[in-house]
This record gives C-alpha cells, structure tokens and sequence, in this order.
C-alpha cells in the first residue's frame, strides 16, 4: 500500500493501478468543456503553427516548428499547448484529476508535457504500441509499491465506443515486467494481451510512462480527438521546456507556476532535487 498524504483514489482504483497500471475516470471533463476544447483545436490550435512531428526530417519523439493539415479531420500532433490559451494551463491542476496525480505521485513533481492529438479515421494507419519517455525509461519500471517516475492523463474529447476507432490501447500489467520487444516480434496493437479501452468523450485515460500502450488503427469514419497531460517526479527533465516556463508564469496561479518549474529563486545547485520547504502545502494548496 502507498504511503500518501493525500488520499484520494478508491481502494478499487488503487488496486487496479497496481495490477493492472491504469485507471479510467469517467465524465472528467463536462459536455460543454469537451466542446470548448475541440473547438480551441480546431479554431486556434490547428490554425497556427506549432511543434508538430516532421517525420524524415527529424527522428520520432521530435517536433519541429510547422503548420499541420488544416483540414480539421486530418492527423495533428500538437505540443506545447499552454500559450494559445489560458484554459490550457488551468488544466494542468483541475482538481478532480489533480488529486489522483498527488495520490499517486506525490508532492515533489512537476508538469513535464502538454499536447492534443487528432487521429485521422483512415485505413493507412496500422496502429503502434510503445512506452513514453524515450529509450532509457523503456526499461525503467518501478514496483507495484513505488512513486510513478512520470505519468500521462488522457482526456478524450470524442466518443470511442467501438473497436478499431483509433482506441486507446494497453498491456494490463506490462508496466511491471519485461515486454518482448524484437525484430520478429513488433509490438502492434493486434497482439495477444492487447486491450483496446472504450470510452466517451469527456473520459480520461491515466496511466505510467512504463505502461506499454498506444492507438489501434482508426476505421470509425471520424476523427479520435485527445488532450494529454504530463507529470513527473521533480528531478527529471520536462518533456516541453528546459527551464522556468518564464512566457507564461504571469497567467498562472502558485501552484501552476511550481509545477512549471518556478522555484521562486535563481537557479541553483540542488534544486529540483531538495523541493522547497512549502512544496507540499503548495502543491495540495494548504
């Protein structure tokens, strides 16, 4: 059993987190809140240019400053969401989803990564399964017992209710042991063990970085939109930014601006490491 400060998960939850190393919350955004961010995606998002994926020009994991399709059904892999709107960084800590982060977490973390993905219905798209975090944390896994190092919330923003809808997919407990991963034997998400979860729009996914997961192809006729959040421990590297989000720390409240790295202080050795003293009561907002 964790040791937490804040409890917040169910002990159903907690288990399921354990065994299984994800969790599904359902009605995590409201109708009207799934609206607003589909239409920031499409109006605003989509319509500027932005860190996208620029395959052979850049190798996987990273983005390049360009202009997606703008047709609004067509794939799009945004990150660095925060400055196009101030409801992007409210995000960040909404509370119902904010506590399940601290249960699971922890008070000594930071916000790593924001991005929307649009996953265009098409037949040319196989579907893919992998880790987060880049090589070296593919082979990182933590017991059932530990912290998380990083964990992801997924927020979807159109109904999957049906298989082959570009459904979020996981491999119930491979974030605790070794996952075949060779030459013969590509992880796809049509493999023995796959499970591609059903959802409605307003539902979110959270789930570790070592959590072998990813979309199944999308054959539904319609574009599968998805917000997707970062967190991670306080001593690792932000997916996003490099330090202090200094261009938005003007727009956020005292916990936004910690989770972006704001320490109230220069830079010096030590930091992220040794969390100030009033981490804790900043992050549950004592």
């Amino acid at each position: 059993m964790l040791a937490n400060t804040t409890r917040t998960l169910t002990e159903a939850q907690r288990e399921q987190w354990a065994v299984d190393g994800y969790l599904q919350i359902e009605g995590a955004l409201s109708s009207a809140e799934v609206d607003f961010f589909s239409r920031l995606l499409d109006d605003t998002v989509r319509t500027a240019p932005g860190y996208e994926p620029a395959p052979g020009a850049l190798p996987r994991g990273h983005y390049a400053w360009k202009l997606p399709d703008q047709n609004k059904d067509a794939f799009m892999d945004r990150r660095d969401l925060l400055p196009y709107h101030q409801a992007f960084i409210d995000l960040i800590d909404r509370p119902a989803i904010f506590d399940l982060i601290l249960d699971l977490m922890g008070p000594y973390i930071q916000f790593s990564m924001s991005q929307a993905i649009v996953r265009a219905s098409t037949d040319l798209f196989p579907g893919y399964i992998h880790t987060d975090g880049g090589q070296a944390q593919k082979a990182i896994r933590v017991s059932e017992t530990s912290r998380p190092l990083a964990v992801k919330v997924m927020y979807l923003l159109t109904d999957v209710t049906a298989d082959n809808s570009g459904n979020f997919t996981v491999f119930p407990g491979s974030h605790l042991r070794p996952f075949p991963e060779r030459a013969e034997r590509v992880p796809h998400p049509g493999m023995p063990g796959a499970v591609p979860l059903l959802g409605k729009a307003g539902d979110a996914y959270v789930f570790p970085h070592a959590l072998w997961h990813g979309p199944s192809p999308n054959h539904s006729g319609k574009a599968r939109k998805t917000l997707l959040y970062n967190y991670c421990q306080m001593f690792m590297r932000a997916y996003d930014f490099s330090g202090p989000y200094a261009a938005i720390l003007d727009r956020c409240t005292p916990r936004q601006r910690r989770l972006l790295g704001d320490l109230g202080h220069d830079f010096r050795p030590g930091d992220f490491f040794y969390a100030p003293e009033d981490q804790e009561a900043v992050m549950t907002g004592a």
